[in-house]
C-alpha cells in the first residue's frame, strides 16, 4: 500500500488494538513493524470480549501487565487516566484527562479525535456502535472486519489536512478477528475454523490463519506507525481467543487465552 502519511504532529497519541489477537500468536510471528514500538509485554485484558474491554479503554483501563510498571499496569500508573474513573494509582499518569472518556478527555485538551474500527461493535448505525463511536468528532466504521487498507486510507486523509494541531488516532484492526482472513489471503473468508461448540478440532487452521492475518497488518501498517515514531503508541489487542482450550473456542468468555493478549507501547517516542 502507498502512503503519504506526514509525521504526527508534537504530543499526538496513536491507539491500535488488533482484535482477538493472541499473545502467543504475536509472540511467535514476531512482526517487525509492530514489534519496533517497543518490548513486547504479557498483558491481561479488562474484558473478553470487544465491547467490554474497549468500554473499559475508553476509561483508561488498558491491558495490563502484572509488575508494578509505569503506564504498563494500571493500578500502578496509567498511560491515560480520566479525572474521578477508577484510583489514581501510585503516580500521575501520564495523560491527566477530564470528561466522560479519554476520547472526550483529549478533545477537551484541544485534540482532534479520531477513529476506525472494524468490528461490528464499532458500526455507528447500532446502538451499541453508538456508545463506543459517539465521543469521537469522526468515526469510520468499513462495514466488514477486513478492510485494513481502507481504514489507513481514510485516516491517511484525515491527517493530511492536520498541521499542528496534535491529534488523537484510534484503530481497531478486524483481520485477526474469526475467521481469520485477509485481502489476498489463498482461503475461503466464508471457512471459519473457530466455531463455539465445534466437535472438529482446526485449531492448526486457527493457529496459521491468525499469523497469516498478522503478518499481513504489519507490512500494511508500517507507514503509520512511522508517522508517530516520535509520538505516543499503543498496540494491544482487546481480547484473545480460545482454540479448543477446555474445549473452549473463540471469545466472549473468561479463560486465560481469551484474557492474554500483547501490550507494546512507547511515551512520546520513548519505548515502554
Amino acid at each position: 500500500m502507498k502512503s503519504n502519511f506526514l509525521p504526527a504532529p508534537e504530543g499526538s497519541i496513536l491507539l491500535v488494538t488488533l482484535d482477538s489477537c493472541r499473545f502467543d500468536t504475536f509472540q511467535r510471528i514476531k512482526p517487525k513493524a509492530l514489534s519496533s514500538v517497543g518490548k513486547l509485554h504479557r498483558a491481561m485484558a479488562p474484558s473478553h470480549f470487544t465491547y467490554g474491554s474497549h468500554a473499559a479503554i475508553w476509561m483508561g483501563f488498558l491491558p495490563s501487565i502484572r509488575e508494578a510498571k509505569d503506564y504498563l499496569n494500571s493500578k500502578y500508573r496509567k498511560l491515560f487516566r480520566v479525572e474521578s474513573a477508577g484510583s489514581r494509582g501510585k503516580s500521575e499518569a501520564a495523560f491527566k484527562l477530564a470528561g466522560g472518556s479519554i476520547i472526550e478527555g483529549f478533545r477537551n485538551k484541544n485534540y482532534l479525535t479520531i477513529g476506525s474500527g472494524a468490528a461490528g461493535w464499532f458500526n455507528p448505525q447500532t446502538a451499541t456502535g453508538k456508545k463506543l463511536t459517539e465521543d469521537f468528532e469522526d468515526f469510520y466504521y468499513p462495514g466488514t472486519t477486513w478492510q485494513l487498507s481502507d481504514q489507513l486510507k481514510w485516516i491517511e486523509e484525515k491527517l493530511s489536512k492536520i498541521t499542528e494541531k496534535p491529534i488523537f488516532v484510534f484503530l481497531n484492526i478486524g483481520e485477526t478477528h474469526v475467521p481469520y482472513w485477509h485481502e489476498g489471503a489463498n482461503w475461503e473468508k466464508e471457512d471459519n475454523p473457530c466455531i463455539p461448540f465445534q466437535k472438529e478440532n482446526r485449531r492448526r487452521e486457527c493457529w496459521h490463519r491468525q499469523g497469516e492475518c498478522l503478518k499481513y497488518i504489519d507490512v500494511t501498517i508500517g507507514p503509520i506507525l512511522k508517522a508517530f515514531k516520535k509520538e505516543t503508541i499503543v498496540i494491544t489487542a482487546d481480547h484473545g481467543d480460545c482454540w479448543g482450550e477446555n474445549g473452549l473456542w473463540e471469545h466472549g468468555i473468561s479463560h486465560q487465552k481469551t484474557l492474554e493478549v500483547p501490550l507494546l507501547a512507547r511515551l512520546n517516542g520513548i519505548q515502554i
